[in-house]
């Protein structure tokens, strides 16, 4: 700077990026242990972009194997704790990411989200996170690639304190990269150009899956008191089906038998790994998922429909704070349907820290928008960051 060089946007701002993206001189893992010392030819897309707009990468964060879980732990360098109460996880699988986010080691991280692990671990540790749209982001040089049947379940997006964090790193990283097949040129919107009075919300506190903790809740239905004089409508409404996206997305990650997961490690020369619960999963037949993707494409469609008279749905983001260490891993996935959901329709999420459970640990609330408009979710978000405070810095 002295000698008048400016590198962009992001010029000296030290990062540190989830262990899943490539990275050309630092170990990949990707959480496997047949990657243990795996040094990439080339960076990810996204680290690329950073790395040109000036950002300065300072380390990896940890991931579960191919980032494949709710709870950030793996055979190479082990579990990472929530810098809230250590004997709890912050959450998976960007959760080494929000953890060195909410802990204050760096600024940002990039993370990926498959069914939730952006908006999981920035709500676990009381963070702010975005999953872009599916075709926002490109993932090329992520350890899960893009490709697949459920190819737009996974979008690469940040991490950060504060919304106008994500709000200043998403243009930097957006718009496609000639390789990834499933990002197309959108026009990135302007959120502080969103009309708040001219917005129609609607929440729910219950998907009809699993209720959430009673504080989760009322998180919920404050922020959406807080949100009402500021916008046209807030309705108490959750969307037709909902409940049927859990089981619809659980059979979306199986139907393939674990082929795709199994070819990943063999590609990794992992011979040891943790992932027997896909590997091993039954091969859906052809007549079945037929009537799997009519069933998917049929709840898109209900869903998209809804949409046409709300412009956001504000939800909790789990049906918990942060469990402890091994909980998570361990029994089912249905608290974790929230942020599923938005993995089968594709659509923005963006999570931010509105409440505190009575242990001390953060709540955050999870704010899903139509495809292409994450504006109106980060403006939504920032006036709840606004309202209630935000990130708090952990008294570790």
């Amino acid at each position: 700077m002295a000698r008048g060089e400016r590198w962009g946007p992001l010029h000296g701002v030290p990062m540190t990026i989830k262990d899943s993206l490539d990275t050309a001189d630092m170990i990949t893992t990707g959480g496997t242990k047949g990657r243990a010392s795996f040094i990439p030819p080339r960076d990810a897309t996204v680290v690329k972009r950073l790395r040109d707009a000036g950002a300065i990468l300072c380390g990896k964060t940890n991931t579960p194997e191919l980032t494949l879980s709710f709870e950030t732990n793996n055979l190479v360098y082990g579990r990472t704790s929530n810098p809230y109460d250590v004997s709890r996880t912050p959450g998976g699988s960007s959760g080494g990411a929000a953890a060195i986010v909410a802990a204050g080691g760096a600024p940002f991280d990039i993370g990926s989200d498959y069914g939730g692990s952006i908006r999981l671990p920035a709500h676990w540790s009381g963070i702010a996170g975005i999953k872009p749209s599916a075709g926002r982001v490109p993932r090329t040089g992520h350890i899960y690639p893009f490709g697949g049947l459920q190819d737009s379940f996974q979008q690469i997006g940040p991490l950060a304190r504060s919304v106008d964090d994500l709000c200043f790193i998403m243009p930097l990283i957006a718009g496609p990269d000639w390789i990834d097949p499933g990002v197309a040129p959108m026009p990135w919107l302007d959120p502080e150009a969103v009309d708040l009075p001219s917005l129609r919300v609607s929440f729910h506190t219950d998907n009809g899956v699993v209720t959430p903790t009673a504080e989760t809740k009322h998180t919920v239905e404050t922020v959406a008191r807080a949100l009402s004089p500021q916008v046209r409508s807030v309705a108490e409404v959750r969307p037709p089906g909902v409940e049927e996206s859990y089981e619809l997305c659980l059979d979306l990650y199986r139907w393939d038998g674990g082929a795709a997961v199994s070819r990943l490690l063999r590609e990794a020369g992992t011979t040891e790994h943790t992932l027997p619960w896909i590997t091993t999963a039954q091969v859906i037949p052809h007549v079945q998922l037929d009537a799997l993707i009519a069933r998917w494409y049929a709840f898109r469609s209900r869903m998209l429909s809804f949409m046409e008279r709300y412009d956001a749905i504000v939800c909790p983001v789990n049906a918990t704070p942060a469990l402890p260490h091994g909980v998570a891993a361990a029994g089912t996935l249905a608290p974790f349907s929230y942020t599923m959901t938005h993995n089968v329709t594709g659509w923005p999420g963006t999570v931010v820290r509105a409440g505190t459970s009575p242990e001390g640990l953060p709540i955050g609330v999870q704010i899903v928008t139509s495809p292409g408009r994450e504006d109106v979710g980060l403006a939504l978000a920032k006036c709840v960051e606004t309202a209630f405070g935000g990130y708090q810095r952990p008294r570790l």
